[in-house]
């Protein structure tokens, strides 16, 4: 194949008229003043946004029991859902009287395209809808209703009613501030005015609590009546009752009895204050609260309030959070008083903005290093020309980032830190063969101008093939799917676009800068042969000579892989999606038994934040009871913000930065879960330890979903799969989705009773509702209220406590006197039902687990429960089995086909881990297609890409082990950097292989020329892994990128090393069986 250079292509044009021309400099300008403004004007955070479209569906079912609200709601409108395109999941869950359906999109889709037709599709078929249900109602959930920001208040001696006021104050300072979407409060108590009705009263003036609340509702209106014309001029007529203080309501007429108004305050006492506590927050510094500037005692708990603010979709979190912080702070001395302490509980735009810098240090860091190499393997002047494509090349696809609506996060950055060592790699071809063709004699006294362009033009097509083999490699990881193709996509698009600009910089800057800062007689010579030259040419002559020694090197290289894959089974190295980030935060998720006191769970919670605080790296704790944390990603995917029972609490627990601690957050969050395992053993809490995920979030890191036909026997099943995962190895925080039976008194009406004595049954459920929970039967007209203030009726505590209270509750029938509910209906003694969960059109039921230990990627503990189900068969014991010994059905990828027969499917981070690891296989075999078609395409063989990607599996010589002595897991990222480093390796086979055609069309024979090529074209070899090597170090000391660092660096090595013995010996051995053949 003829490779002489055209000096008159396009390219060769293109590089002369860039030579000579006066704009490059300030095209060099504006491309980094480019990549400054993309600095600045993107938007940063610390993780890639993940756009996955979901919609909670409510729909209410009154008296209904969870069965029937799964037959008449649940299972009706997800037939209607899934019909819906682009639908992916359909969670339901039916609970007493009401029913939750979460409808999750395919990632990518618009959000408002999916709200609009789930919408449609549910009210289009409103004739679904049972009587005595309620209207569904839509609430989409995205990232963004993630809060950025959360700031809790806190004080000596003060009450919740004090706090929220405050929150109160600066929450109306947030929601001005542009750019936020959402403001909500968590604790403290909310004033309301509490009608507290004496029942004896009510009964001697034949009066009930139905009486009372229809009242308050009557008599609290207000309306426009009109107008009338008077003089020539309109009036309006008003008709105003509205009840703005405590003492308008306590005047509220009742009915009239002995020709005498009875007003409410003789039958009932009112307050105004706040209402029964329904949820508790407390906050306490811990011992490194100093560090974090808290002044207040550690270890000691307040009363707090948190203010959590979410952001709009495309709003920098960082210049965000500081606004509302500043306008926060403003109202100090005024409408927020010096007693009251602030605490920043979570920023997350100071960690985005701490975690842009620190990486776009470590990408100066890097480029500086990358120079250094280069400026000594070819000389300051030569490096600086080298050393000119990177800012520019960097700028632009920093640029490109913002364009393309991209934010400055960790995938963004560490994209453009692991290509800076390929990116040099173009400039570095170019500028070695100018120096090459400077020392040349027949160089000597031409233009300048001339010998470079030529020099250019004559590596033009081997330089346009390598940039496109490393582009073919990095590119086909865009089109991973899932949740993961988000978080991974920037990576490849970032990395291929730097790769071009770089080509197009060496077509561009480089000549220009070389005719500016080279000399154009450079002294030198070309380097000769040291010792290990000649130990390399006489070990590659035995092998070329000798079949026995090249057979046997060859046996030896494929023995070092196979040693090298067997670390895998051997679990020597262990496969997971991503590590665990060393993060500021994590948090316990405690469940007490169903029917615990909401003062008995926060005592529980309080006591288990007492134990961490004994930590010297926690700053502080908050404590949640009765309400939820402001929720992570990983709280919006689990739901935890529908957290409010009272048997629920949550413990944020919050970190020095790593930089100041020596345990990572994981190692933290192990440690706090040993801590509190007595204290939740001995309050029967089910406590999870819940990290900021290290990518997508899922359910729990290990789900079994147990589907079949009866409920019964799924719990059965799902009760034996609990207890084989209780005793696995690794395994932990193990719980599963069954409602603890929790008592309920059930108070069911005689109707025959009831219609005798004339009371209503809806009446009566009114009155029940009202004296137990309390009737919200209007708000105060308050005008200096910031928030609703709204009347409360019901009974006082001390009459509502027991079965004996609730028979004595007086309901007036039609026009007689009052009857007790012990006359017409009795009190039984039940448990609660249980709540039923469904997913994608099956009932389920799931039981979910972590992992803490050696082993905390799920493969391995699937691999133990199923050794254990399949054992329980073989005895005939299953839960599943009925009289035979055949073992449980399992699925792995995909949802069993029906419910008809028992069987249990593995999600949680598997699914994922199985979906990234199965679309970067595919896309891996897609990388090798390509670089096989561009390698035939080249050099005209189909035998030759053999030999050239022989590298490719050589690099898991040094990947595996390198994995296994850094301890390290085998993630997605780490097969990021071995398909990545595949582009890299078959860049220096093909610069191997071209050199070698080269010189045996300089008439050298094919055994000198493959020995030359080897011990010629090994610098440029190594000085493209060192710049590899160099660029992606600082990446190794990060915890999700660890995995990419270590595939590049020790991938790159191995090929490198093997690639110099292992490809020339493969090529020869191609070339000596086809000269034979031609012979």
């Amino acid at each position: 194949m003829d490779t002489a250079p055209d000096h008159h292509g396009l390219l060769g044009r293109i590089t002369s008229g860039f030579a000579r021309s006066n704009l490059v400099p300030l095209i060099i300008a504006a491309a980094v003043l480019l990549g400054v403004m993309a600095v600045f004007f993107t938007p940063s955070e610390e993780e890639p946004q993940i756009r996955a479209p979901m919609i909670d569906v409510l729909v209410e079912m009154p008296g209904a029991e969870p069965g029937e609200v799964e037959r008449r709601v649940s299972a009706p409108m997800e037939k209607l859902l899934w019909e819906i395109p682009d639908l992916e999941y359909v969670y339901s869950m039916a609970q007493d009287g009401k029913a939750l359906t979460v409808v999750r999109f395919k990632v990518g889709l618009d959000a408002e395209a999916a709200i609009l037709r789930t919408y449609a599709k549910l009210y289009q078929h409103l004739d679904w809808i049972p009587p005595g249900c309620s209207m569904p109602i839509l609430k989409p959930r995205s990232i963004d209703d993630v809060p950025v920001l959360a700031v809790s208040f806190y004080g000596e001696n003060m009450g919740g009613r004090t706090l929220r006021r405050a929150a109160l104050e600066a929450g109306e300072a947030a929601r001005a501030t542009p750019g936020v979407s959402e403001v909500t409060l968590s604790g403290g108590r909310s004033r309301a005015v509490v009608v507290e009705a004496d029942p004896e009263r009510l009964r001697a003036l034949n009066l009930d609590l139905a009486d009372v609340a229809d009242a308050l509702q009557a008599q609290n209106r207000a309306g426009v009546g009109g107008t009338m014309t008077r003089e020539g001029a309109s009036v309006n007529v008003r008709l105003d009752s509205f009840l703005r203080s405590a003492q308008d309501v306590s005047r509220v007429v009742l009915a009239v009895r002995g020709n005498r108004p009875v007003y409410l305050s003789d039958v009932a006492q009112v307050k105004d204050g706040a209402d029964e506590p329904e949820d508790y927050a407390l906050f306490a510094p811990g011992p490194a609260a100093a560090s974090k500037g808290i002044t207040a005692e550690p270890g000691r708990v307040y009363p707090a309030v948190t203010m959590s603010v979410a952001k709009r979709p495309g709003v920098n979190a960082d210049a965000l959070c500081r606004e509302v912080l500043r306008r926060v702070e403003n109202l100090r001395g005024w409408s927020l008083p010096d007693t009251i302490r602030t605490t920043v509980v979570r920023d997350y735009g100071r960690t985005a903005r701490d975690k842009s810098n620190e990486l776009l240090e470590h990408l100066f860091i890097a480029a500086l290093s990358v120079g250094a190499i280069v400026a000594l393997f070819l000389g300051l002047r030569a490096g600086f020309v080298v050393m000119v494509a990177v800012p520019v090349t960097l700028a632009v696809t920093l640029a490109v980032y913002w364009l393309l609506g991209y934010t400055l996060n960790r995938v963004t950055l560490f994209a453009l830190i692991f290509c800076i060592g390929i990116l040099v790699d173009d400039p570095i071809v170019d500028v070695e063969n100018i120096v090459r063709r400077i020392r040349l004699p027949e160089s000597r006294g031409r233009p300048f101008i001339e010998v470079i362009t030529e020099a250019v033009n004559e590596v033009r097509a081997p330089l346009v093939l390598a940039t496109f083999t490393v582009i073919a490699a990095i590119m086909p990881l865009a089109f991973v799917g899932g949740l993961m193709g988000p978080y991974m996509r920037p990576m490849p698009i970032g990395a291929s676009m730097a790769m071009l600009l770089s080509m197009a910089v060496a077509f561009a800057v480089t000549p220009w800068t070389s005719l500016h800062v080279l000399k154009p007689h450079l002294a030198g010579h070309e380097e000769a042969g040291g010792r290990l030259t000649h130990l390399y040419e006489a070990f590659m002559r035995r092998m070329l000579d000798q079949p026995r020694w090249r057979w046997g090197f060859l046996g030896l290289v494929g023995l070092l892989l196979l040693a090298a894959l067997s670390l895998f089974p051997l679990r020597g190295v262990l496969v997971k999606m991503l590590p665990f980030d060393n993060k500021s935060e994590f948090e316990l998720v405690i469940d007490m038994p169903e029917g615990t006191a909401l003062e008995n769970t926060l005592a529980a919670a309080a006591n288990m934040a007492q134990a961490l605080l004994s930590r010297p790296e926690v700053t502080d704790v908050q404590v949640y009871a009765g309400t939820s944390a402001p929720f992570s990603f990983n709280g919006l995917v689990r739901h935890y913000y529908l957290r409010s029972g009272p048997h629920q609490a949550e413990v944020q627990v919050n970190l020095v930065p790593r930089g100041e601690r020596k345990a990572s957050s994981h190692e933290l969050a192990k440690l706090a879960r040993q801590m509190v395992a007595v204290l939740a053993k001995s309050s029967g809490a089910r406590v999870k330890v819940v990290e900021v995920p290290p990518g997508p979030p899922v359910i729990q890191t290990l789900v079994a979903e147990i589907y079949g036909p009866d409920q019964a026997g799924r719990e059965a099943v799902a009760r034996q799969v609990k207890d084989i995962l209780g005793r696995t190895e690794s395994v932990v925080d193990v719980d599963w989705y069954v409602s603890d039976p929790a008592p309920e008194e059930r108070l069911v009406l005689d109707t025959d009773k009831a219609l005798i004595n004339g009371v209503d049954p809806e009446r009566a459920r009114r009155v029940v509702a009202a004296a137990v929970a309390g009737e919200k039967v209007g708000l105060l007209h308050d005008p200096a209220a910031r928030e609703d203030v709204p009347i409360v009726v019901r009974l006082p505590l001390e009459r509502r406590s027991s079965s004996a209270d609730l028979a004595h509750i007086p309901v007036r029938g039609d026009g007689s006197a009052p009857v007790s509910l012990g006359q017409v209906g009795h009190v039984e003694a039940r448990t609660t039902p249980r709540v039923l969960y469904r997913k994608n059109l099956l009932p389920v039921v799931y039981v979910t687990a972590d992992l803490a230990g050696r082993e905390e990627s799920p493969v391995y503990a699937m691999a133990r429960v199923d050794a254990a189900l399949d054992e329980l068969a073989a005895e005939g014991k299953g839960a599943w089995q009925s009289g035979d010994r055949l073992p449980l059905t399992r699925h792995y990828a995909a949802m069993p086909d029906g419910s008809s027969r028992f069987s249990m499917k593995w999600d949680g981070e598997w699914q994922i881990t199985y979906e990234v690891f199965r679309d970067m296989g595919l896309a891996f075999a897609v990388v090798l297609v390509l670089i096989a078609i561009l390698v035939v395409g080249w050099f005209g063989s189909y035998t030759t890409p053999i030999a050239i990607m022989s590298p490719i599996p050589l690099s898991l010589i040094g990947i595996v082990p390198a994995h296994a002595l850094a301890g390290a897991f085998f993630t997605a990222t780490s097969m990021i950097g071995f398909i990545a480093g595949a582009g890299i390796v078959v860049r220096n086979s093909i610069i191997l292989v071209d050199f070698i055609k080269l010189r045996r069309s300089h008439g050298l024979s094919l055994h000198d020329a493959v020995i030359e090529a080897g011990a010629v074209r090994f610098r440029p070899m190594l000085l493209t892994a060192m710049s590899v090597v160099a660029g992606a170090f600082v990446i190794l000391f990060d915890p999700i990128f660890q995995g990419l660092a270590i595939s590049l660096l020790a991938g790159e090595v191995a090929a490198t090393l093997f690639s110099r013995m292992v490809v020339p010996v493969l090529y020869y051995l191609d070339q000596h069986r086809k000269e034979a053949h031609a012979g």
